[in-house]
């Protein structure tokens, strides 16, 4: 059999899974159909994912089922003021040998060691905290009494942010945001999706999803979506919309230059082409297109333009400046 042959039969396998994923997943969680995709999507394109939303809309049960139903191992990190480094890395101790009596360091592993670690409240915890993730997420590794040890594959960072409270909290440093392929906002529940909620879990029946896909293929749907072709004008597209985002760049509209301080950079452009072929896969098409590319730009973006005075003053939230880039670019 042919490598395109196999791929071929991949491919279907990956349609499968995706059916098989909302129907398990949909068990448990009421609605958020879009994020359920995005985080499929984000997952398959080797991305981390940002959070936000206000309390109570189903963030962490979310992460939770995703990881029961991918059959992947999960820890929780709750971040808190007084989170040290170590207590994400993990630490050294003495260990003790019963037999000889000899002492000796011994590399304990912390909950980053972990398919998919949840990071929750994310930015309640101090920078130097924070940080402690940045070679995690970017490198999958962690270095620790000078050693350096491997994460299990595959590895997937899903940190949640609250918007309201922000006394007491510590803003996500750029470096460290640029790290998330997306920026998810999750939406209050329609009337008939809470009716639901509020039916599943005032009564005594509890619903429970089951695992529909192995870490092994998970880690082969990865490979999948990176052989997937990608013609030059979407690639040209994504490089085009990331480039439009910077105020210096010579691609850049009026109205950027005038309402942007800081645009996207290339990992940007990078997440639109990966995001788009994940996603054509996930539609079960061979190759990926300009819309693929737009419907994503949204949550890949959203934290990587940073708007300045001026578009605050005339009430331009980073959403609007996107959507008119996308408008602009289409003219």
């Amino acid at each position: 059999m042919t490598e395109t042959q196999q791929d071929l039969i991949a491919f279907e396998k990956l349609a499968q899974m995706r059916e098989s994923f909302l129907k398990e997943i949909g068990k448990v969680v009421i609605g958020q159909q879009d994020i359920l995709e995005h985080l499929l999507i984000a997952l398959l394109s080797q991305g981390h994912s940002l959070l936000v939303g206000v309390p109570g809309l189903a963030k962490t049960l979310i992460i939770k089922t995703l990881s029961d139903v991918l059959d992947l191992s999960f820890k929780r990190i709750q971040f808190t003021p007084d989170l040290m480094p170590s207590d994400i890395t993990g630490t050294e101790l003495i260990d003790v040998d019963v037999n000889t009596g000899e002492r000796s360091f011994r590399f304990y592993k912390g909950p980053v060691f972990a398919n998919i670690v949840l990071a929750d409240e994310i930015n309640r915890t101090p920078p130097k905290t924070q940080s402690a993730l940045l070679e995690a997420m970017q490198e999958h590794k962690v270095t620790a009494g000078g050693k350096t040890y491997d994460l299990d594959e595959p590895f997937f960072v899903l940190a949640t942010q609250n918007p309201i409270e922000q006394e007491g909290t510590y803003p996500l440093p750029e470096a460290q945001l640029d790290r998330f392929m997306f920026n998810l906002n999750i939406e209050y529940p329609s009337k008939s999706e809470e009716i639901s909620i509020v039916r599943g879990t005032t009564s005594t029946s509890q619903s429970k999803s089951n695992s529909v896909i192995t870490k092994s293929d998970m880690t082969s749907f990865q490979d999948l979506i990176r052989r997937v072709p990608c013609s030059d004008n979407v690639v040209e597209y994504a490089v085009n919309l990331s480039a439009s985002t910077r105020p210096n760049s010579e691609l850049a509209p009026d109205f950027i230059r005038k309402s942007v301080d800081w645009g996207a950079g290339p990992r940007a452009s990078q997440y639109l082409v990966l995001g788009a072929k994940a996603k054509a896969a996930l539609d079960g098409r061979p190759s990926p297109n300009i819309s693929d590319v737009k419907s994503l730009a949204g949550p890949i973006l959203r934290h990587r333009v940073l708007p300045n005075f001026n578009a605050e003053a005339e009430g331009l939230k980073v959403e609007n400046i996107i959507d008119q880039l996308i408008d602009h670019l289409n003219d």
